[in-house]
């Protein structure tokens, strides 16, 4: 069925098409189609920072930034949703066109710049939601909030969403908002995440309930730098990482028609950045530290080796737009053969 829905959806631009798709879903959930596209269910749950996920694979942020979709998206069989990225104040992101497919390579470009509706809006989304599952809550700095104030914007929305998630990712990785990825830096990053868990503590005790706090980091690194910054993140009290965003590197694409697109590299060619912080991440930071493997995913096996790498959970998003639901149940079932 998806191979033929995404025939028609590909001869649309691809924002177009991601509209288009969604409200789709959304619209079909009356007659229970999200639930016949998921197809069987694969129960193998995962016990990661307090919460229970029916299984290991999970939805990245940027698909459903606003949270309009949750419902219709959680019908598909995700072990895990994550929305966003959202921030303080609603704004449009970067001229269009912003996202370009690489067919041949499975791939993306994307340079959306963090266009959403803003943190109230999506507070909104979650408190009425009906979907059970776990849902996460990514957030971002105002693309005009100067980096080194950015620590504000980053609290404003934690507070905000903290009562109405069940975990959330700090993303300071996007290539599409300037200068974001300074706060990688071994001095600022270590400002922002103590910033972060003492506010994480304060909110868990005036609420009585503990989210995990994530950081969300970018494939693209010297080895040394890649070091200090998971010595600091390792050292800092955050709940756990998610490895990795989205990619500035065009080896993999040399030579097609996007390739000198702005933005970040999504899908297959991702795989070999990814899996290597993964695996970096895994041996600084210990057995026990939570990591979310995120990057390259388009089959089951590469989900297996996202495990192989030290992953504890993974997340799908560009591999979903090119195999449909029928990835989410692929990796779970490779997931439970690799144990």
């Amino acid at each position: 069925m998806y191979s033929w829905l995404r025939a028609g959806l590909f001869r649309l631009p691809p924002e177009t098409a991601h509209d288009v798709a969604l409200n789709a879903l959304a619209a079909g959930r009356l007659v229970g189609l999200p639930r016949l596209m998921g197809g069987c269910r694969v129960a193998a749950p995962v016990s990661l920072m307090g919460l229970d996920f029916p299984n290991p694979v999970g939805l990245a942020a940027g698909l459903d930034k606003n949270g309009d979709y949750i419902d219709a998206l959680g019908d598909l069989g995700f072990g895990f949703i994550e929305v966003g990225t959202v921030t303080p104040k609603p704004q449009p992101g970067n001229p269009k066109p912003r996202m370009f497919r690489l067919e041949e390579h499975q791939a993306l470009i994307n340079r959306l710049g963090f266009n959403n509706k803003g943190v109230d809006h999506l507070v909104e989304r979650l408190k009425s939601r009906r979907f059970k599952g776990i849902v996460g809550a990514n957030i971002g700095k105002q693309k005009d909030t100067p980096v080194d104030q950015a620590t504000g914007d980053y609290r404003y929305c934690l507070e905000k969403v903290y009562p109405h998630c069940d975990y959330v990712t700090v993303n300071i990785s996007s290539p599409n908002t300037a200068n974001l990825r300074e706060l990688q830096d071994t001095g600022p990053l270590r400002e922002l995440l103590a910033e972060l868990c003492q506010l994480r503590d304060q909110l868990g005790e005036d609420h009585q309930q503990r989210r995990p706090v994530l950081i969300k980091i970018a494939p693209d690194w010297e080895d040394q730098a890649l070091l200090a910054s998971l010595e600091v993140i390792g050292e800092s009290g955050i709940d756990g990482l998610i490895a990795t965003n989205t990619t500035l590197d065009r080896t993999a694409v040399d030579g097609h028609r996007h390739a000198e697109q702005a933005g970040g590299l999504s899908g297959a060619p991702v795989k070999a950045g990814a899996d290597r912080v993964l695996r970096a991440a895994r041996e600084r930071l210990g057995p026990n530290f939570p990591i979310i493997g995120l990057g390259g995913i388009t089959c089951g096996e590469d989900a297996a080796d996202k495990r192989a790498a030290g992953a504890d959970l993974v997340q799908i998003y560009t591999g979903f737009i090119y195999r449909g639901p029928a990835l989410i149940g692929e990796c779970a079932r490779a997931w439970q053969n690799g144990s």
